[in-house]
């Protein structure tokens, strides 16, 4: 809320809104001046975030050559170091190859072949024989590493003069077991170029500086701040932000004043920007340094400046505005003390004034309202008067409608009372009063007609409800037969889709099992094929074993006959041997005999005492010479008895073999013409048994469908059984809703009972039995309280014109339905859910009364709507 004596003052008013305007100007000016450094901020970041990125891949690049360059040394067979002797032709290469790229001194690249513990085996720059070994802390740390990588800097010691380098180290392609490949450079090979007026430095993972740019010369001639610890301030280190994967891998910040040598060679107690980004996967990072105040350049000028023009743009609003203001006001005040006196009553005071702007408007307008002020209270006198004649008539008029007003109220308490004979007097001084009197009349004449009609349709109501309750409860217990029925019905059609369902399954099964058979069956004659196309050949190699059989067994028979002549000979050999041994014996005896006849002679016989010597000495040789013969010739025929007998004895084994052949064949023969009965036999097999398949199949189709049909009838039948219990839940509600037509009928006849009308009236009035039957033909039911699905209760919406033109009633205004309107066929109004309804087209119909505006509104407010049937 506002204080009251700042809504009282205009000049305060004017006072605050001069301070909140400017307070919104120094506000834009700086906010505007604030956003204007932002937006130069996020760009010097930016910038100083590409700088320090484009020198991240930078420096990828020079490690990626440097780490190529070691491979493609480890990749010569050379220097593969094996055995002593291959130590010499490993140093060869590595002084040939560095030679060729201009090393082997200090300050330069070197190549060593070294072993895990930091032995040398080659080197371009230290002799093998020496003993020496590299330092720095990559060589205790060979054997955690593995493939090609790149070493923090290090100080090299005595071997390269305590020089600051970096390694790179592979193990890769003809590298040994046990072996590393070092290629090491010094740190000022790379150097680092940011531009004027920025300084930027490569850190490794110790938060040395690796490589760095010399900067301006007189700085580049006092510092080198290569292997220096970077270190900068708590939390604004850069190195902490992109080494932290939350905060990434490249971003700029404020930072310094600086500390280490990095506030007292570089940027002293000032502030900078700084961009970080790291190197590839490693955890060496690029920085690009900038003053703050060369960074941000004309920013701080226009921030001032802004500042400047901010306050200077608030003085002047304050002084203009104070100026027009308080002129303002001063008007403001006056005007408002003259409006005071009107106020008062003084309608005499001067309202002239010489400003011609809104404020001397505003004069004019409150002069031009006093004079209107004064012709206003002129007039509202003349009218005060006037108004207080026409107010004593009106006080009597008043009066007179009082009490006409009770006259009527009279006649409508006695005719609320029940009395519909009474009548208002139209005789008044005011029309409308007139006017109610004559239509109430009206009204309580029709009225009384509609009463005495409404006794006798109430009467006619509930003998009517009364048959119809009788008929629904007749209905009500032949629907609850009808669903009982129907329930069975559905259980026995779900019992035989059940046993359905299962000669389904057993007949799927059996369908299987006969194409299982008939695949078996087939299997079968196929093999019963193949057994008689075997027995055919068994049968033909029988007939061929047996002709061999039969040619063995003559040509046994042959060696048989040519055996016996053999025995027979060797008889004749045998009586020549017996000659030739007697012709020994007896030329024996011829010698002996010789001998005696020499020993009888001795000397003239010397002769023949040695031929009878001779003799002698060959019969003895021929005899066992014969003997020997003899001899074989007993050998001979032993063994030729034994050839005859195993002869004769294979002749009969392939004889009797022969008849087992014989009879072999003789059985295959028969298998051959079993087997081709037996396939004939299968193939009829098959033949029964795809037909027998396929019958089955169309059986268990036929079983679907007929399971289908259970099914179906199963569901028509449970559809059927709810819509019977529907049924007789309608009848039941049509019932009840009969019997409580008929209990609202006695009670509306008790109801009209306590209206009296003219005997004249009622007598007028009668209905004749066509009239009844009209009436109930009119009368339907509404499906919202009967449960059918027809159409009732609107017998009272259309309009129809009486035919008498003087007199209107409701009951005689109704047409006359014919039979088409009031039979109910299932064949015309048939609902979707089976149940017939009939619509009483002419039951809709209304009067239409000839007299005055031709409504009655007794006979509309006793029309039945859905609810009161």
């Amino acid at each position: 809320m506002v204080p009251n004596f700042i809504r009282r003052s205009y000049a305060m008013k004017f006072a605050i809104v001069l301070l909140i305007l400017g307070l919104s100007v120094g506000a834009i000016g700086l906010v505007g001046t604030a956003q204007l450094q932002e937006g130069v901020q996020s760009n010097v970041y930016t910038d100083h975030e590409t700088l320090a990125l484009q020198q991240a891949e930078s420096v990828n690049d020079f490690h990626e050559n440097n780490e190529y360059t070691v491979e493609e040394f480890a990749r010569s067979s050379a220097i593969a170091v094996e055995t002593a002797g291959d130590q010499p032709d490993a140093q060869e290469y590595v002084e040939e190859t560095m030679d060729d790229r201009g090393g082997g001194d200090v300050g330069e690249a070197h190549l060593h072949l070294l072993e895990t513990n930091g032995h040398v085996i080659a080197s371009s720059k230290v002799e093998p024989q020496t003993g020496q070994e590299l330092q720095g802390e990559w060589v205790d740390q060979i054997d955690n590493e593995s493939g090609t990588y790149v070493t923090n800097a290090y100080e090299s010691g005595d071997v390269d003069e305590n020089e600051q380098r970096i390694a790179y180290i592979t193990a890769s392609h003809n590298i040994l077991d046990g072996q590393v490949l070092v290629y090491t450079i010094p740190l000022d090979e790379y150097e680092v170029v940011t531009g004027d007026d920025r300084y930027g430095m490569v850190v490794d993972g110790n938060d040395r500086i690796a490589f760095s740019e010399p900067g301006d010369e007189s700085r580049a001639a006092t510092t080198n701040p290569m292997f220096e610890l970077y270190t900068d301030a708590g939390d604004d280190d850069p190195l902490v932000d992109a080494r932290n994967p939350e905060t990434g891998s490249l971003g700029a910040m404020e930072a310094g004043p600086g500390t280490s040598f990095l506030e007292e060679d570089f940027f002293g107690s000032q502030e900078y920007v700084v961009g970080y980004a790291t190197v590839g996967d490693s955890d060496w990072v690029t920085l690009v340094h900038t003053p703050t105040d060369i960074a941000y350049g004309f920013v701080e000028d226009v921030q001032q400046f802004g500042l400047i023009a901010t306050i200077g743009a608030v003085l002047l609003i304050g002084s203009v505005g104070a100026v027009f203001g308080w002129n303002t006001s001063r008007s403001i005040d006056r005007l408002t003390r003259k409006a005071s006196r009107m106020e008062e009553g003084d309608l005499e005071v001067d309202l002239e004034s010489k400003r011609i702007d809104s404020i001397g408007r505003l004069y004019d307008g409150f002069g031009s309202m006093r004079d209107s002020l004064k012709t206003q209270i002129e007039e509202t006198t003349q009218a005060r008067d006037e108004a207080e004649t026409a107010r004593a008539e009106a006080e009597r008029l008043n009066d007179h409608l009082e009490a006409k007003a009770d006259e009527y109220r009279e006649v409508m308490q006695a005719t609320a009372d029940g009395d519909l004979t009474a009548r208002m007097d139209a005789d008044s001084e005011n029309e409308a009063m007139e006017d109610i009197a004559t239509e109430f009349n009206e009204m309580i004449a029709e009225l009384e007609e509609t009463t005495a009609t409404i006794k006798t349709f109430a009467t006619e109501v509930a003998t009517a409800s009364e048959e119809v309750t009788a008929s629904s409860e007749e209905v009500q217990s032949a629907s609850t037969q009808v669903a009982g029925s129907t329930q069975e019905i559905s259980e026995g059609a779900d019992r035989q889709n059940d046993s359905l369902q299962s000669i389904n399954q057993e007949m799927s099964g059996l369908s299987t099992t006969i194409e299982q058979i008939a695949a078996s069956s087939n299997q079968v004659a196929d093999l019963a094929a193949r057994t008689a196309e075997t027995g055919e050949e068994g049968r033909e190699a029988a007939q061929e074993a047996i002709e061999g059989m039969r040619e063995i067994e003559t040509e046994s028979d042959a060696a048989v006959a040519e055996i016996e002549k053999l025995e027979a000979e060797m008889e004749q050999v045998d009586e020549l041997l017996e000659f030739i041994t007697e012709v020994a014996e007896q030329t024996n005896m011829l010698a002996l005999n010789a001998n005696i006849e020499a020993s009888r002679s001795e000397s003239s016989n010397e002769g023949f005492s040695a031929v009878a010597g001779e003799v002698k000495e060959l019969s003895a040789e021929t005899r066992e010479a014969a003997r020997d013969i003899e001899n074989r010739l007993e050998e001979i025929k032993s063994q030729t008895e034994r050839a005859a007998a195993e002869v004769q004895q294979t002749s009969d084994h392939v004889s009797e073999h022969t008849d087992s052949v014989e009879r072999a064949a003789n059985a295959l023969d028969e298998i051959a013409d079993y087997a081709v009965e037996t396939n004939t036999g299968m193939q009829e097999i098959s033949s029964a048994s795809d037909e027998q398949a396929a019958s089955t199949q169309e059986v268990v189709a036929m079983v679907d469908e007929v399971a289908t049909i259970a099914e179906q009838t199963s569901t028509e039948s449970e559809t059927v059984a709810a819509a019977a219990e529907e049924q007789t839940t309608a009848l039941t509600e049509v019932s009840r809703s009969a019997s409580d037509l008929a209990q609202r009928a006695t009670q509306l006849s008790a109801t009209l009972d306590h209206f009296d009308t003219d005997a004249a009236t009622d007598d007028a009035l009668e209905v004749n039995d066509s009239a009844d039957a009209e009436v109930n033909d009119a009368l339907s039911f509404d499906e919202t309280d009967d449960g059918f699905g027809g159409e009732g209760g609107d017998s009272a919406s259309d309009e129809t014109e009486s035919e008498d033109a003087e007199a209107t009633d409701p009951l005689a205004a109704t047409p006359e339905n014919d039979s088409d309107s009031t039979d109910v066929t299932d064949a015309d109004n048939e609902s979707a859910d089976g149940w017939g309804e009939h619509v009483d087209e002419d039951a809709d119909d209304t009067t239409e009364a000839s007299e005055s505006d031709g409504t009655d509104p007794l006979a509309d407010s006793f029309q039945f709507d859905d609810g009161d049937q």
